[in-house]
Formats: structure tokens, sequence, C-alpha cells
């Protein structure tokens, strides 16, 4: 397995394109569409919120009950979420659109909202967008650029990620792009998600892949706690690669999944270290677990711990929060076996050994602490298990974007 340059268009036969639709935001693209030449099997994930937007109903029945999807139809601005019946029948009317700009079924077609929740679609800036698109879509790198850049919300930058691996004696090629930056929380996946590949494989065994690997990356991420009313993570795979069709969990099948994870888990990243206004992405290993459960809420709750994330910003070694936020879990642990560690590309330093303070010096921690990207390493000496999970820190300006987002 190999990382390339690319995102959504780095499959073969995925094509993607851009529009400036209006929707909400006057200065920049806020539509992207993803196309490709052939039918695709279809997977997806959605968010556990019982309030649940328009296009995740949408999208849920297209997975489940079509038989091939095609495109995808995605705009920044408007979440489509709490918008009744007439927000799901603008889901049915965008896919009507696309069905007839691009010739296939509406069946065929996905669609994902991103931004305020409880304002109605502009149905027509969205058709036009869509038959403005239609015509301009392409396969080039630049184009799934584009099309990742045109999703954002109060993201700072594009998110891409790719890998090839071979298979049959073909070249895979698994992509993606997504979008994230504040309310992020997952217990699914929190933000919009949108991977690609060329393998061919059942509809049963994407699905089975897709949704055992969001529990160790999408659902390992937090920046503020908050679940999204839209989360979507969906995952098109369109046979072009030409390997035999894999039908059984076999080495092959091992290959592509370790292929997905590691898109995932770049996208992942990129959306906790991108969390609005991050300086930098909080990383948080929990080794020698007695079970991956146990890891996984250690993990989770020191990386969620508002506490913990002033603390990372302010380049404060103040490791009592991460001991406490480990205390309240749920998971049960020796406090006086605990080994605490901060590490970043400045260096690395042990804070606590069986659960006490270590005459560490403060400013080589300060340094430690003030780079891009920063872990915190716990070690509970309980067995062999370990996880992972990603966040950001707590800056002024997480305040400032959410006082005024409506406006």
């Amino acid at each position: 397995m190999k990382q390339i340059t690319g995102g959504a268009t780095a499959a073969q036969g995925f094509l993607a394109a851009d529009t400036a639709a209006g929707i909400k935001y006057k200065d920049r693209t806020d539509m992207a569409m993803l196309f490709s030449e052939k039918p695709c099997r279809a997977a997806g994930t959605f968010t556990s919120n019982v309030v649940k937007a328009a296009p995740v109903l949408w999208d849920r029945k297209i997975v489940q009950e079509s038989e091939a999807v095609q495109a995808v139809v995605i705009n920044a601005g408007i979440a489509n979420a709490c918008t009744g019946k007439e927000g799901l029948g603008y889901c049915h009317e965008t896919a009507k659109a696309a069905g007839e700009a691009l010739g296939i079924p509406e069946e065929a077609v996905l669609v994902a909202s991103t931004g305020v929740i409880g304002m109605q679609l502009p149905i027509d800036r969205i058709q036009a967008g869509v038959r403005a698109m239609a015509p301009g879509l392409s396969g080039s790198m630049e184009a799934g650029s584009r099309a990742a850049k045109a999703i954002m919300t109060t993201d700072t930058h594009e998110k891409e990620a790719a890998v090839q691996f071979e298979v049959d004696g073909k070249t895979v090629t698994v992509g993606g792009m997504c979008k994230g930056s504040g309310m992020i929380h997952p217990n699914m996946c929190t933000m919009l998600a949108f991977v690609t590949t060329d393998l061919a494989i059942s509809k049963e065994l994407l699905q089975e892949a897709l949704s055992a690997d969001v529990q160790d990356t999408f659902n390992m991420i937090s920046v503020d706690g908050d679940t999204s009313t839209n989360d979507t993570l969906l995952l098109l795979a369109n046979g072009m690669a030409g390997n035999a069709e894999i039908t059984e969990k076999n080495e092959d099948y091992e290959k592509f999944c370790r292929a997905l994870n590691f898109v995932n888990t770049e996208l992942a990243k990129m959306m906790a270290g991108d969390g609005e206004g991050a300086t930098a992405l909080f990383e948080v290993k929990v080794i020698h677990a007695a079970t991956k459960e146990q890891a996984k809420l250690l993990s989770k709750s020191v990386v969620c711990s508002s506490l913990t994330k002033a603390a990372v910003f302010g380049h404060d070694a103040n490791w009592g929060r991460i001991l406490c936020a480990m205390g309240y879990s749920g998971a049960q642990f020796d406090p006086e076996k605990v080994d605490l560690y901060f590490e970043s590309e400045a260096g690395r330093i042990q804070l606590i050994e069986d659960g006490v303070a270590l005459p560490y010096s403060e400013e080589e921690a300060t340094r430690i602490l003030s780079e891009s990207a920063v872990t915190a390493v716990a070690d509970i000496k309980m067995g062999e298990a370990s996880a992972t999970a990603w966040g950001c820190d707590l800056s002024y300006d997480y305040v400032k974007i959410n006082a005024d987002y409506r406006s």
C-alpha cells in the first residue's frame, strides 16, 4: 500500500465538479458533485442523533434499497435539517434534477447538506447548481480538490487522502474527501465524508468493512462534544480496477480494509486538527489496557475534556486534568499504576509514574506542547490492548466562531 496525492477522484472512473450556487455564501463555491462513470455498490453510516436531517433520511434509504448509486450532490451553507416534509421533498427534487442532467435514475443519486439548521434550501439555486456542474465533471486531481473545498463551512482547508494497493494483479485505489470543523463528536461519525474506490467488491462486504472501520477512525474524534444532525459517511465502489469481485473475507479483503482504514484515519485526523479555532491536533493514546473498549473509553474521555483541551491551548502540562478525565470515563483502572507522557516533534517527556508526579522541566513540557500536533500517552499497565482518539485544543476563537455562526 502506498499513499498517493489526490482525493475522491483518485480512483478510476470518478469525476467531480463544483459551482458557486449562492446558497448562503456570496464569495465562494458552495456546491459539489461526485459522479461515477459506472454504477457503484454503496455503503454508508449515518448520525445516531435522533434529530436526523433530510439528506440523512434520503441517503439511508437509497443505500439500503437501491441496486446501484452513481452520483452524490453536496451543498454547503444550509443543512436541510429540521425542515419537515418540505426539506425531504427537496432531496427528491435535487436527485431528480441530477438524474435528468446526468442521464441516470434519481434512485442512483445521493445528497448531502451541511450548514445552518432550520433553514429551507433555495431549491431553485440547488437545481441550477446541479445543471451547471454536470457538463463540467472531470476526473482530474484539481477537480477533486475544488469539490473538497466547495463543501467546507467553517473548515480552514480542504481535506483529502488516497492510497493504492494491488489486488488480483490489478492496481486498486481508495480515495476520499471530507469536511468537518465544528459540531464534531462522533457516535457513528460527525461530518460529511465521501470515499471512493475502483475495487470490485460485494455490497455486503463493502458495508461490513465500513461499519467496522468507522469505530476506530471517525468515531474516535471529537472537537466540541456535539453530535451533528447531518453526519454522513458514504463509500462508493465502481469495480473499474478490473479485479475479480471480492465476495469473501480473504487476503484481498484484508488489504482493502487496511487501505480504507488509512484513508479514514487520515481524514478523521484532518478534521480533528482543523477544529473550529484550533491551533493544535491533540492525540490521546491509551496503551497496555485490558480491553480495546476500556482503552477507547479512556482515550475519548481525555480528548473530550474541555479543561484538558484548554490546557493544551495554553501549552500547560496540567496532567491532573488528564488523570481526572480518565477517572470519570466509566472505565475501571488503577490510577496508582498509570504512567503519563507528552510527546510531539519537539520531544517526549514523562510527567507521572505510577500515578505520582515526576520532577520534570515545565519549560521542556511547554516546548513540547507548543507544536501543531501534540500526543498524550497513558500507560495503564493492565494488558495488551490500546486505542487512539483525536481532538484539538480549545481556543478563544471557538466561542467567537460559534457566537455568530448564523449571521
